[in-house]
């Protein structure tokens, strides 16, 4: 069987079974398996006994659970909701305010959690009910929630870029530091879209009412001492420790953990249940991770020995208009399949394959993994399996429909885009912090 046939089949088995809705991770080993056994006989057990301890040994992958642990506790700890109080009080004067201080907890939020779900639930169940009480436009809260979720994946520490890092063999850190301001980027984008429609359609944000933003300057730096400033410490020193050296990424999530413990016991949330339900929700969603990782190895250690990298790579390299018309095919790629498949799908089947492409054509590697992962954050948002919209939709009250949300998100999803292009005139914007803080 030629290559081009042995890709072919492979593709078309692997979409087949993820559409009928089976698990990613099976699909994917067992497409492994099947072409594998057929073309290599038993031999190809030897080499996934290889590729699965060279995944048990990658110690990078350890700071996957020790992030979402970290993660679940700062959601545990009721930091979400001290931050919210903070920012309605703060910006709720101005039109918008509310819809601006809704993408600011993301952000903050994203950076405490690195994973969609938990931050756009946390952030939704508070700040949805308030924004419709205050008579804001309903796309526009829908807009704003699920916009800000997708931050999460991009805003380090993000569990994206800790798995992206040993599949793309870059840098963990240069990718932390690459994807921090296109994540900035984006908060700035979004609050500029709320203020400007607010501005000029006050029906769709109005302020608070004058009695509900009486605040004295004291209340205020309470608020900011108490809210704000501690969870802002916690991001920042496991931040600054990787971005200056000071520890390695796993170190660094290590302390990251037990802050956020600490943080809990501060404001009286920690407990025996907390813990048990942090250690639940990381070890679910650490297993789900690596199983998908798993299955992703077995597929890509086949795709390659049958030669399925160098066909792709030639398909690509055919293409008319150089580099950046492969560079705007592998783009339009990735947002179709995030129409289809979630992003941890797309992460191990696609990006083994256009990462050698990139690096072909003379991309800086941290600047298109860069682009992949604020590409990649489209797939929440567009259906018609827009986890992002789903989560929120689980979430809603009775008065808000999905066509609401369709609504809201779009604007977002143009934004988003509008970023990736921002960043591809601007490379400087991704490639100076890694160039100038990491040797």
């Amino acid at each position: 069987m030629s290559p081009e046939i042995s890709v072919l089949l492979m593709f078309a088995v692997l979409f087949a079974g993820i559409f009928l809705g089976y698990p990613t991770a099976f699909v994917l080993g067992g497409v492994a398996f099947l072409f594998g056994a057929g073309n290599m006989g038993m031999d190809i057990f030897g080499l996934f006994i290889t590729r699965l301890f060279g995944l048990m040994k990658n110690y990078t992958l350890l700071a996957v659970p020790l992030f979402l642990f970290m993660g679940v506790f700062m959601e545990k700890s009721g930091m979400a909701e001290r931050l919210f109080n903070a920012m309605h009080i703060l910006w709720g004067r101005f039109r918008g305010g509310l819809g601006i201080s809704t993408i600011a907890i993301s952000a903050i939020f994203a950076a405490a959690t690195g994973v969609v779900g938990a931050s756009e639930i946390t952030i939704g169940l508070m700040a949805l009910p308030v924004m419709l009480e205050k008579k804001y436009n309903k796309s526009l809260a829908c807009g704003a929630i699920c916009a800000g979720g997708t931050l999460g994946i991009l805003i380090p520490p993000s569990v994206m870029i800790i798995v992206y890092g040993p599949i793309a063999r870059i840098s963990v850190g240069k990718l932390f530091l690459g994807a921090l301001m296109p994540g900035l980027l984006l908060v700035l984008l979004y609050m500029l879209y709320i203020a400007i429609r607010c501005y000029l359609r006050p029906q769709d944000g109005p302020p608070l009412p004058v009695e509900e933003r009486q605040t004295t300057g004291g209340q205020k730096i309470k608020i900011l001492l108490t809210s704000v400033i501690p969870p802002a410490c916690i991001i920042f020193s496991v931040l600054g420790s990787i971005f200056f050296g000071i520890a390695a990424v796993t170190e660094a999530a290590a302390v990251g953990a037990v802050a956020s413990m600490l943080l809990a016991a501060s404001y009286g949330k920690l407990n025996f249940s907390v813990v048990k339900e942090a250690c639940q929700q990381t070890l679910t969603i650490t297993a789900m991770i690596m199983m998908i990782a798993i299955g992703a190895s077995f597929f890509s250690t086949v795709f390659v020995t049958l030669g399925g990298d160098e066909v792709i790579t030639s398909l690509f390299m055919k293409l008319p208009m150089g580099k950046w018309g492969v560079l705007a095919a592998i783009m339009l790629l990735l947002v179709l399949c995030g129409m289809f498949i979630d992003w941890m799908g797309i992460l191990f089947i696609i990006v083994p394959l256009i990462t050698p492409i990139a690096a072909e054509l003379g991309f800086d590697p941290v600047w298109f993994a860069v682009l992949v992962m604020v590409n990649l954050q489209i797939s929440f948002l567009t259906p018609p399996f827009a986890y992002s919209i789903f989560y929120l939709k689980g979430i809603a009250p009775p008065g808000v429909e999905t066509v609401d949300i369709y609504k809201g998100v779009m604007p977002f999803v143009g934004l988003q885009v509008l970023a990736i292009l921002l960043l591809i005139l601007f490379p400087q914007i991704i490639t100076w912090m890694p160039s100038h803080l990491i040797n």
